[in-house]
């Protein structure tokens, strides 16, 4: 048997590249894994990296970046672009770039079987030697676990709003974190202040075990912009920001929960998307110091070419953890 083939897993997520790991268990390949861009680049040069499975969102140095120094340095390295963006625009920029294929997370086995496959690389490797080994730490904490989850269900609402406004949406790196009782409390009150705006929606959301409220956050400035993007040149009054929220609302939030459902089989009901502060205030703080913990996601997205920037924040109370814990430990 020939010698393994260097690979290269980089992305942020430990979660993720503990899944891609995983998938590549049956080739004869060694892996190093990098968590950002620059990591990635280094071990490419340092012979590590003949095929690169390459994020697009993290920090540091993203994968838009990480292609265009390979290109301009002329590096030896083949790019299979793995990603939740499934913007087709996205798609066609890493083409562009020189990658040679795009993979849609969460990956799996036979995904990367079929992939390799198309792009004619399933051929050159072989099954793997039981001396081969990976490099690197692969394990993932709960909370880097709901980021990936995070990941590929900001990946299908940012498409979706991209769909909807007929622009590139720049998604960010999500982040995932249990707070304690001090911590939800800041943070909420820290929303109360920005939701004088009259620019924040509420929407409540429920399935079995499971429930919390989503907050779609947006700044004022960002409103003129994307009032001129859906509806032309109309004045930005009252009825008409109340409508543009609620449109966005339910792109956003009802894409995010229906995917990241999906991926660890729940069924999730949505109340009806209000604004903050005009029918719906945000729980008092005896009320939030009973939640004790909560798991907040947070996910920006960013339209580029303009000024609109809005922020999704999902609260899964207290008792929603251990529940979300059963159906994703066997992830």
């Amino acid at each position: 048997m020939s010698a393994p083939i260097p690979v290269l897993i980089c992305d942020d997520s430990a979660f993720a590249r503990k899944q891609m790991v995983r998938a590549l268990s049956e080739w004869n390949v060694s892996i190093t894994e990098a968590s950002h861009g620059l990591e990635a680049l280094e071990a490419v040069r340092a012979g590590k990296g003949h095929l690169l499975f390459l994020d697009l969102n993290m920090p540091i140095l993203d994968g838009y970046q990480v292609l265009e120094r390979i290109r301009a340095q002329d590096m030896q390295t083949l790019v299979v672009v793995v990603s939740g963006d499934i913007q087709s625009e996205a798609r066609e920029r890493v083409t562009s770039l020189g990658a040679l294929g795009f993979i849609n997370k969460p990956i799996d086995a036979k995904i990367l079987h079929d992939a390799l496959a198309e792009y004619g690389l399933a051929d050159e490797l072989e099954r793997r030697n039981e001396d081969s080994s990976a490099t690197g730490n692969s394990g993932a904490s709960l909370e880097e676990l709901y980021q990936e989850l995070s990941n590929v269900a900001m990946g299908r609402a940012g498409a979706l709003l991209s769909e909807l406004l007929g622009v590139f949406v720049q998604l960010p790196v999500p982040r995932a974190r249990i707070n304690a009782a001090d911590e939800i409390v800041t943070l909420l009150e820290q929303l109360r202040v920005e939701s004088g705006t009259n620019a924040t929606l509420c929407q409540g959301f429920i399935g079995p075990g499971i429930s919390g409220e989503a907050l779609l956050i947006f700044d004022r400035n960002s409103l003129e912009d994307m009032a001129r993007l859906m509806e032309g040149d109309d004045e930005l009054t009252p009825a008409l920001q109340h409508e543009m929220l609620l449109d966005v609302a339910n792109v956003l939030v009802s894409a995010y929960l229906g995917e990241l459902g999906r991926q660890i089989d729940v069924s999730f009901s949505q109340g009806t998307p209000v604004i903050l502060g005009q029918h719906y205030h945000l729980p008092d703080w005896d009320t939030l110091l009973r939640w004790k913990r909560t798991l907040t996601i947070e996910v920006g997205y960013k339209i580029e070419g303009y000024n609109i920037n809005c922020n999704l924040l999902l609260l899964f109370t207290d008792d929603s953890i251990d529940e979300l814990y059963e159906r994703t430990r066997y992830l």
